[in-house]
């Protein structure tokens, strides 16, 4: 599952172990009609909900099932957003610790209205479309995350405002 990015095409879809570079995610969302690049990249925090101390996470996935979704993500977020140039949607499985990155999300868009909107759907429906699960570490044990929730199709994602 080593990381590659794509030599052709405007998505760049993965699911890796291997570590995530927000440095090389923007570079690649870059093209010259696009005047804009939103990048979010979500880091292992020390806490979750009720619990504080997490010294780590592991991620798993239903890895035949990941990178269609994100498929169906990028596709959705160009039908409601116009003009979006390039949109990378990465994603880490295996042990994580505190700080390293576990998802990047690049959007490029001739202005930064619709790379911010592409970038918001994106992440959301990240969330709440793809099969991956984090299990959560502390120095008092390990717990499968509280926050798990049903998992829907792309088109039905509601972006919060």
């Amino acid at each position: 599952m080593a990381l590659q990015v794509p030599s052709e095409g405007d998505d760049w879809l993965a699911l890796t172990s291997e570590p995530l570079s927000v440095d090389v995610a923007y570079g690649w969302a870059v093209r010259p009609d696009c005047g804009a690049v939103v990048v979010f990249a979500g880091t292992v925090r020390d806490h979750a909900e009720g619990r504080s101390g997490v010294t780590g996470l592991e991620y798993e996935a239903y890895e035949e099932q990941v990178v269609p979704r994100l498929a169906a993500i990028a596709a959705e977020g160009r039908a409601r957003v116009s003009e979006v140039g390039r949109v990378a949607l990465l994603h880490r499985i295996g042990e994580l610790d505190v700080a390293e990155c576990s998802v990047v999300v690049a959007v490029s868009a001739p202005h930064r209205s619709e790379a911010f909107e592409a970038a918001r759907f994106c992440i959301d429906a990240l969330k709440t479309t793809v099969p991956i699960w984090k299990r959560e570490s502390w120095a008092g044990g390990a717990e499968w995350s509280a926050a798990a929730h049903d998992v829907v199709e792309a088109g039905e994602v509601e972006v919060a405002s």
